[in-house]
C-alpha cells in the first residue's frame, strides 16, 4: 500500500526483491540472517507496483553493548538492525527516522544506535541531522562500520538534535487550525481512526519531519522555538464540538511573510518540498494581494489521544472566540499533553 508504513513478518517479505541486492553485497551473511528472523517483524513501505521502497528492522537490546569499540555502557537501548531507503526524492528516510524515534520513546530506552558503513554518506548525514553522533566502530567479516548513537537522556538545547523531544520552558504555546484536506497529508502519524490510509502518499510533504504551512492568520509574532498545537478543523459531518480535534505538537523553526521572498520562484522553492501545495498553487498564493505567512515547523508529537473541541472546552477550560490561531497558557498546554496521553519523556523541561 503506497504511502502507508506496514509492520510485516519477515516471512511475508520477499527476499528476492531487488531492493535487497545491495544489502546482500554489503553483508555476505544477510540472507542467512534474514532467514533466522522469519518470525520477527520489520517496518516496510512499497510502491504502487508492490516493490519495496523502505525496510526498517528494530531490536531492543540490553546493555552494555560490548561488540563495538569502545563499548556503550547502557542498560537498555533500541538498535536499528537494518534500515534501507530507496532514494527517490520524497524524504522517506525522515519518516522512517521518526518511526524509529517513536518506537524508542514508547519503549522507554536510554538511546538508539545504528551501524553503517561510512560510504553511505547521505544516510550518515541524515542520522546526524537528528542528533546521532559517532560513538564507536564495529568490525566484522563485512568490514568496519561506524556506530552512530543518539541519547534520549542528554539535552543538546537544539530543536533538531533533541528531536523529537521538546523544550517548553519559557516558550510560548499556540493552537493553529488546519483544514482536514491538508491535515493528514502533512501529519501522517496523526491520522484519525475514521480516515482512510489511501489519503497518504509517498511524497515529500508527508514524509518529511519538517512541515511548511501557509496561513492567513496573524501569526507574525511566532518565534523559533515556539510550540504549536495542531488543531484539525471539522469536516462538517457534525458540529465542530465533536469533529474538530487537537492532534499533534510542532515546534516553530521560522516564520516568513511573502515580503521576505524576492520573487515567486524563491517562494515556491522554499515551500514546495514541505507544503501540500503544487508549484502552480504556490504561484497563485504568491501573486494574491492577500497577506500570507509561511510557518516552517518540526513535527514532534502525534498525540495518542485526539482531543475534540468539546473536551478542550469542557474538561480543559480552553475557550476562544475564533479557533484559527490563539495563544495557550502553560497550564493549558500541560493539560493538552496530559489529556492527549503524550509520553512524559517527550518533554525535556
Amino acid at each position: 500500500m503506497e504511502g502507508y508504513i506496514q509492520h510485516k513478518l519477515f516471512s511475508e517479505i520477499e527476499l528476492i526483491d531487488p531492493f535487497f541486492d545491495s544489502l546482500k553485497i554489503d553483508y555476505p551473511e544477510f540472507e542467512n540472517w534474514f532467514a533466522r528472523k522469519v518470525k520477527e517483524k520489520a517496518f516496510v513501505m512499497s510502491n504502487p507496483q508492490g516493490k519495496l521502497e523502505a525496510f526498517l528492522y528494530l531490536k531492543i537490546e540490553n546493555g552494555p553493548i560490548e561488540d563495538v569499540t569502545p563499548a556503550i555502557l547502557v542498560s537498555r537501548v533500541l538498535k536499528i538492525g537494518t534500515m534501507k531507503i530507496n532514494p527517490h526524492g520524497t524524504r522517506l528516510g525522515e519518516r522512517f527516522i521518526k518511526k524509529t524515534l517513536d518506537v524508542a520513546i514508547s519503549e522507554g530506552v536510554e538511546g538508539i544506535y545504528v551501524t553503517v558503513f561510512s560510504k553511505h554518506e547521505a544516510l550518515v548525514t541524515l542520522f546526524k541531522k537528528y542528533g546521532f553522533s559517532q560513538r564507536s566502530t564495529k568490525s566484522s567479516v563485512s568490514g568496519t562500520e561506524l556506530v552512530l548513537w543518539k541519547s534520549l537522556n542528554d539535552v543538546q538545547k537544539n530543536t533538531l538534535l533533541d528531536y523529537p523531544r521538546i523544550s517548553q520552558r519559557g516558550k510560548r504555546k499556540h493552537i493553529l487550525s488546519i483544514y482536514p484536506d491538508f491535515h493528514t497529508r502533512l501529519f501522517p502519524d496523526s491520522i484519525l481512526n475514521n480516515e482512510h490510509f489511501d489519503v497518504l502518499e509517498d511524497v515529500s510533504h508527508t514524509n518529511s519531519i519538517h512541515k511548511v504551512f501557509i496561513s492567513a492568520a496573524p501569526v507574525s509574532g511566532l518565534r523559533p522555538g515556539d510550540i504549536i498545537v495542531i488543531y484539525r478543523t471539522s469536516d462538517n459531518l457534525a458540529p465542530a464540538r465533536y469533529r474538530s480535534v487537537a492532534t499533534s505538537i510542532c515546534v516553530v523553526e521560522e516564520v516568513k511573510s511573502k515580503q521576505n521572498f524576492s520573487n515567486a520562484a524563491s517562494f515556491i522553492d522554499y515551500c514546495d518540498k514541505y507544503s501540500v501545495y503544487t508549484a502552480k498553487e504556490l504561484h497563485g498564493i504568491y501573486v494574491e494581494r492577500k497577506r500570507h505567512y509561511v510557518i516552517k515547523m518540526v513535527y514532534n508529537i502525534a498525540l495518542r489521544k485526539k482531543l475534540t473541541r468539546g473536551r478542550l472546552m469542557d474538561e480543559l477550560g480552553i475557550e476562544a472566540s475564533r479557533w484559527t490561531f490563539f495563544e495557550l497558557t502553560d497550564n493549558q498546554f500541560d493539560s493538552i499533553l496530559q489529556a492527549g496521553d503524550a509520553h512524559e519523556s517527550l518533554v525535556i523541561d
